[in-house]
């Protein structure tokens, strides 16, 4: 794994251009900032997604009502309250706040009988969607938001979901790992593609790499 230091403050036009390079922030306990680009990359491939038959069946029931980016703030908020250390800092809430309102980060919701039950957020840049972060307070209603983000990326024409590092909780899912060379190589193609993630205007996203 490679870590980077910090240099420039944080900023959404800085996330953006550190996606398109493999790179993405998290924050210490005292709230410093640090790059890292892990070796291997965990990715999901969207046609080779495995939803566990239970699951399948929790979905068949309809406990949940999925809802995209309509409590973004909430979602992240969700992701950070956790008993262990958070890498979600006030200053990384920020940012990825600003990027929802430019129409490049976006939430998956599960509510229940009106409630936010679970969900996730991440950004959607060309071909890619880079998951950050999931929580949930009822049991079951992440990994159903999970599964509703993964079949819309692959209905939208998406290339990949990028999640950073794998977990067993991940692996149960059908994600796998692939060295950063390869990545960056499939990161970079992806990144031409036209996909949207959500309707209406086209989002202020740039992908521009530093020094461009």
């Amino acid at each position: 794994m490679q870590r980077i230091p910090e240099d420039p403050p944080l900023s959404a036009d800085l996330i953006l251009a550190a996606y398109a390079c493999g790179v993405f922030p998290m924050a210490d306990a005292d709230g410093v900032i640090s790059w890292f680009s892990p070796d291997p990359r965990c990715i999901f491939e969207l046609d080779r997604v495995h939803v566990p038959r239970t699951l399948r069946q929790t979905i068949g029931r309809g406990r949940f009502e999925l809802r995209i980016d309509t409590a973004f703030a909430a979602v992240i908020d969700g992701c950070a309250d956790r008993d262990e250390e958070t890498w979600i800092s006030s200053e990384i809430r920020e940012v990825y706040c600003e990027l929802h309102r430019r129409g490049c980060a976006h939430s998956v919701e599960a509510w229940q009988d009106g409630v936010l039950a679970g969900g996730l957020y991440g950004v959607a840049l060309g071909g890619v969607f880079f998951g950050e972060s999931m929580f949930h307070r009822v049991r079951d209603a992440s990994k159903v938001a999970l599964v509703a983000l993964l079949e819309r990326l692959r209905l939208r024409g998406f290339h990949f979901c990028d999640t950073q590092w794998q977990t067993p909780h991940l692996a149960r899912f059908g994600t796998v790992e692939i060295p950063r060379r390869v990545y960056l190589r499939r990161l970079s193609d992806a990144l031409q593609a036209d996909c949207r993630f959500a309707e209406g205007p086209a989002p202020e996203c740039r992908n521009d790499q530093p020094g461009d």
